[in-house]
């Protein structure tokens, strides 16, 4: 039941298991040939050339009927390092997922900015993974993934989807959130919201009648807006505030926690749900 598998170079192999990392049994420290020979195998020789050059690397690797993987590679003291996250196959719908009732809401809007917040692990990505399954079995939309790299893979259910990833379709997030604007979406789902001119245009399209989702990490629903107004400069922020009071329909803060017998762990969440209180 472990989630990620840490490798580096004099270390022997760990797993994370309910959020602790723990050695393999019997299983010895690899060495840096040793590990780059193995990794090296399932990264594109175009992959492997940016590994090679900037020392970091992130793609999904897919093994037919097992699972996705969420693949990290980079360098540390020793050498070699990589992180695999599993990716489930299935989508957990999201009734099963237990959130919060109001987070469903966010399924039936027309328009507006939703932003899914948290701390790296927290399960940001599976709980936005429910919510598009969950728009894509209701309605017949238009909706546009933008992701590095693409992690869940969508089918067409009643929606028709449109999953990019960056590096590989689109040179970043913001030049493919420029170019979704244009390609009549009513949903847009922006992996990260890293920089001011994604954050900008991400707002830009929930004013003009689309709904997005994005994801910030950040630990709390009232520091995601400071973090989002703080992005942009000072003699820009009240034109913000003004435009989120408008555009923003909710912030869900989620954090995964081991649960009380200590045998698994359990999201918890914070809501922010658009109301007059909000917008003011």
């Amino acid at each position: 039941s472990g989630s990620d598998l840490h490798l580096a170079a004099g270390l022997e192999p760990r797993i994370r298991k309910h959020g602790e990392l723990e050695p393999i049994a019997g299983m010895s420290p690899l060495r840096d040939e040793e590990l780059k020979s193995l990794l090296v195998e399932i990264a594109s020789p175009r992959q492997w050339e940016t590994y090679c050059t900037t020392n970091d690397l992130d793609f999904a690797y897919g093994l037919e009927g097992v699972a996705r993987f969420r693949a990290n590679y980079f360098r540390q003291e020793n050498g070699a390092a990589a992180v695999f996250r599993i990716i489930p196959e299935k989508i957990v719908p999201l009734e099963d997922l237990k959130l919060p009732p109001g987070i469903e809401t966010f399924v039936h809007l027309e328009q507006g900015l939703v932003l899914v917040t948290g701390p790296t692990g927290s399960g940001k990505s599976t709980t936005l993974a429910s919510i598009v399954d969950k728009i894509n079995s209701t309605y017949a939309k238009h909706i546009v993934t933008i992701e590095d790299p693409i992690e869940f893979v969508h089918p067409n259910k009643k929606s028709t989807l449109s999953q990019r990833e960056v590096g590989a379709d689109t040179e970043s997030f913001s030049a493919a959130l420029r170019a979704a604007i244009r390609q009549d979406p009513n949903v847009i789902l922006v992996g990260e919201m890293r920089d001011l001119e994604t954050i900008a245009l991400a707002i830009t399209a929930a004013e003009m009648g689309m709904l997005v989702f994005g994801t910030l990490h950040t630990n709390n629903a009232s520091k995601t807006i400071d973090r989002v107004i703080d992005v942009f400069p000072t003699d820009q922020q009240k034109q913000v505030r003004t435009m989120l009071s408008v555009s923003l329909s909710g912030i869900v803060s989620q954090l995964l926690m081991r649960t009380g017998d200590g045998h698994g762990r359990v999201a918890v969440n914070e809501l922010l749900l658009k109301t007059s209180s909000l917008a003011n």
